[in-house]
């Protein structure tokens, strides 16, 4: 689903920021806009071209899908980890259950 809230937006601009650990003055700086400008981006309170948005999205290694795309969360069933796993060599299948139990107790 396309978001064209510019407060969704803004919000998907300071969480990719925050996990880049960049500040406003950076991403500002890489996609030539002042600080402040980006800040009321960021805030969902100015309307924004086109060019400024590849800007930002240059800035932060993003794409524009990353900030106009609703990712639904999926909901992985077994069936479908049985279709991926079905088409593997069995070395994959080991490598596969190898780093899934790693990652589970990862989460321990």
């Amino acid at each position: 689903m396309l978001v064209f809230d510019f407060k969704v937006i803004g919000n998907k601009l300071y969480e990719i920021r925050a996990k880049k650990l960049m500040s406003r003055a950076e991403v500002a700086e890489k996609a030539n806009l002042s600080e402040r400008t980006y800040a009321d981006i960021e805030r969902g309170s100015v309307n924004m071209r086109v060019e400024t948005i590849l800007k930002i999205c240059s800035a932060l290694s993003i794409t524009p899908n990353d900030i106009f795309v609703l990712k639904e969360d999926r909901i992985v069933t077994e069936k479908d980890i049985i279709n991926i796993i079905e088409k593997c060599s069995p070395k994959e299948k080991e490598t596969a259950l190898n780093l899934l139990e790693v990652y589970l107790q990862s989460l321990i």
